[in-house]
């Protein structure tokens, strides 16, 4: 154990629990950024008042006022992979076992309201639940043993933010219907105080709880005097969506706070910004963020992958590389509506730009899978495959694409079905003129799967043979359960929760095609080619998405104490994370060009033809090709369209890999060069962004 360090204003438990955190001497190793993001909650809980900094209070509610909220919020600003879960543990621990040393300490609490935008993130974080076989406290080290014993008196709600919408309540008594004026329909919904009941009901009669909002960008108040910003289409359709789901959040925790108290609201967020239609200026700060630790850190960090976009292609289309930024050029070739509007069937026919861009990842994608197939050592280990997602903008358009990459049933003119392979091989669900035991690709809905809506007959009719086919695989698993008691929901949500993990329903999944989903919640470490066919009309949401593919599948060091650089391929996804990642100025040839032809007297013999490298291949199915040539056939082969070579490369100044700049353990802790004993202020981090990218020693 590391010399105790001098840490005044705090109390002992909360100092046994630092110590035992920055030991050097862990196993476990916890990243930097969690110890500093748990520093600056206790400093300001514990040791703020004592060393004249009071103004952090009142600054805090400040903002919140400015905000519109009277809930006493402070948010933890931590880039996606950097372990957002985790932190939350610590938060969790933190509190019980302060509120067991000594039960009349009202600064600390343990009642926990845990709050997640969804269904996949409120079933993931079981893992906060002191008493779940997989629980954080445990695995990862969290708290010393002898102290063990105080963690079973925590109270822990997860839920998701749609518990509190209010319920319609059809067992009202005849007063109670004839009081709300809805006798003659026989309906009433609940009232906010009724709704906390029935959410909060397992805390009994404990009061003043700890909130912890995951992915707390979601919930906010649109300003109403703020800035008017005018959209139109998709981007307004969103926006409405977003403020409607974010005023039930907020609402729902002001009505929490009024019936049963809040000790503290902790929002965590990789992306803690208000969008563009909130009333602010589209990525301003949440102004109670009290840490930050951002991508570009956790990047130079070596904490996440790196994610590589394309930089440059040989297409002469624009000032960018097409598949860099795919939406403007497919867009009006695709379905406008979802098939509740306007179901499309038949073979799928992508624009010949998706259809390129779907084939040039692809290929990169194969090289990965090879060198995972040829890990045989890694594979008996439980390494599963690598996976990539293709992130949709609607339900035809993601039916259009599945049936592209996995396989689809053709109707011949006799009435008779075949069954069409996959233009992708690896991600193809037919083989052999049979659909596979165990689908390679997936369809998700994940916004009725993430709300606990039921799915809708049009996406079960269109997910029906993954849906039976997991179902069987679940049957096989586990004998004596039986299958049918499962709804499709809950084996798809599986299916999908399960994705990159050993011994589970979705460990064989390649490819994952998807509406509206992946922003968030969705931990798959081994996910490394992501493909957007969709507006971005924000650079959060291109994080958010891009995201998704960053969390590291080793934590391992090398020979040299460091990590081995992961990467992550995106196309489609117009991130601008790295100012090197622009566009790039294609240079003018100074070149004179020679033109070569036939001799004037021998022009009607002239011969023409494609020049082809070896890097364009064209892939040809099953059918067989017949054309037809005439006097005025005339066949053009081009690159003037359609790119043939993409370029993805890693920003040159981080080759190097930048990140060795830090000591680092796995699975990555790396500290900061120690302030001087005795100072209050050691609890903070040496130093802090603010927004605009200023560092400053203050605590926010």
């Amino acid at each position: 154990m590391a010399p105790r360090r001098v840490l005044p204003g705090i109390t002992s438990t909360t100092r046994r629990l630092l110590d035992y955190w920055r030991d050097p001497e862990r196993e476990n190793k916890l990243f930097f950024c969690q110890i500093e993001a748990l520093e600056t909650c206790i400093y300001i809980t514990e040791a703020a008042n004592k060393y004249g900094d009071a103004w952090i209070d009142s600054y805090l509610r400040e903002q919140n006022a400015e905000a519109g909220s009277a809930l006493p919020r402070l948010a933890l600003k931590m880039a996606t992979g950097s372990g957002k879960t985790v932190v939350m543990a610590m938060l969790i621990a933190w509190h019980v076992l302060n509120k067991a040393a000594n039960s009349q300490d009202a600064r600390f609490s343990d009642s926990f309201l845990v709050v997640t935008p969804g269904i996949t993130i409120r079933d993931r974080l079981r893992v906060l639940w002191p008493n779940d076989p997989g629980n954080y406290y445990r695995e990862r080290d969290l708290v010393p043993a002898d102290l063990m014993s105080g963690l079973p008196r925590a109270n822990i709600i997860i839920t998701n933010f749609h518990s509190f919408a209010l319920r319609e309540r059809t067992q009202a008594s005849r007063l109670t219907k004839k009081l709300s004026g809805q006798e003659e329909s026989g309906v009433s919904k609940e009232s906010p105080d009724q709704m906390v009941r029935r959410v909060c009901r397992e805390l009994g009669t404990r009061r003043n709880v700890i909130v912890l909002n995951d992915e707390a960008h979601h919930c906010y108040r649109h300003k109403p005097d703020g800035e008017t910003v005018t959209l139109i289409g998709d981007e307004r359709k969103e926006a409405e969506k977003r403020e409607e789901e974010a005023r039930l959040w907020i609402n729902g925790l002001e009505a929490v706070q009024q019936k049963i108290g809040t000790r503290a609201v902790y929002d965590l967020s990789a992306t803690p910004f208000f969008l563009r239609g909130s009333g602010y200026t589209e990525g301003t700060l949440f102004g109670w963020v009290v840490s930050d630790f951002s991508l570009i850190d956790a990047i130079e960090s070596g904490i996440v992958k790196v994610p590589r976009v394309p930089v440059e292609d040989n297409s002469m289309i624009g000032p960018i590389p097409m598949y860099r930024h795919i939406w403007p050029y497919v867009k009006d070739a695709l379905p406008k509506k979802g098939r509740k509007t306007e179901p499309a069937d038949g073979e799928p026919k992508p624009p010949k730009e998706l259809e390129g861009a779907l084939e040039s990842l692809y290929e990169n994608y194969r090289k990965t899978y090879d060198t995972w197939a040829a890990d045989t050592e890694a594979r008996s280990r439980g390494r599963t495959p690598p996976v990539f997602i293709v992130v949709c903008n609607n339900t035809n358009v993601s039916k259009m694409v599945f049936d592209y990459v996995a396989g689809w049933e053709k109707v011949l003119p006799n009435g008779d079905t075949v069954l069409v392979p996959g233009k992708l091989p690896i991600f193809s669900n037919v083989q052999d003129g049979r659909w596979t035991s165990r689908p390679n690709t997936i369809l998700v809905d994940s916004e009725q799967l993430e709300s606990g809506e039921a799915l809708s007959d049009e996406f079960k009719r269109m997910a029906a043979t993954e849906i039976a086919e997991f179902k069987q695989e679940y049957q096989r698993r586990f004998p004596g359960r039986d299958a049918d008691e499962l709804s499709d929901e809950d084996i798809l949500r599986e299916v999908m929760n399960t994705v990159g993990k050993a011994g589970k329903l979705g460990e064989g999944v390649r490819c994952v095609v998807s509406v509206s989903m992946l922003t968030e919640g969705w931990d798959a470490n081994t996910v490394t080619h992501i493909l957007g066919v969709r507006a971005f009309g924000t650079q959060l949401l291109c994080e958010q998405v891009v995201g998704r593919a960053l969390r590291r599948m080793s934590y391992t060091v090398n020979d040299d104490g460091l990590f081995d650089a992961e990467y992550a391929e995106v196309y489609g996804v117009p991130f601008s994370f790295i100012p090197t990642n622009g566009a790039v100025t294609r240079p003018k040839s100074t070149a004179t060009p020679t033109r070569v032809r036939a001799l004037e007297d021998r022009l009607e013999k002239e011969i023409t033809f494609p020049r082809a490298s070896s890097a364009t291949r064209y892939r040809v199915g099953t059918e067989r090709l017949t054309a037809k040539f005439g006097p005025d056939t005339t066949v053009t082969l081009s690159t003037a369209d359609i790119p043939t070579v993409t370029e993805n490369p890693a920003d040159h100044r981080r080759k190097q890999h930048s990140y060795a700049r830090r000591p680092q353990g796995p699975p990555h802790a790396r500290g900061r060069v120690s302030p001087r004993e005795g100072d209050p202020r050691t609890l903070l981090p040496r130093r802090r962004r603010r927004a605009g990218g200023e560092r400053t020693g203050s605590p926010l």
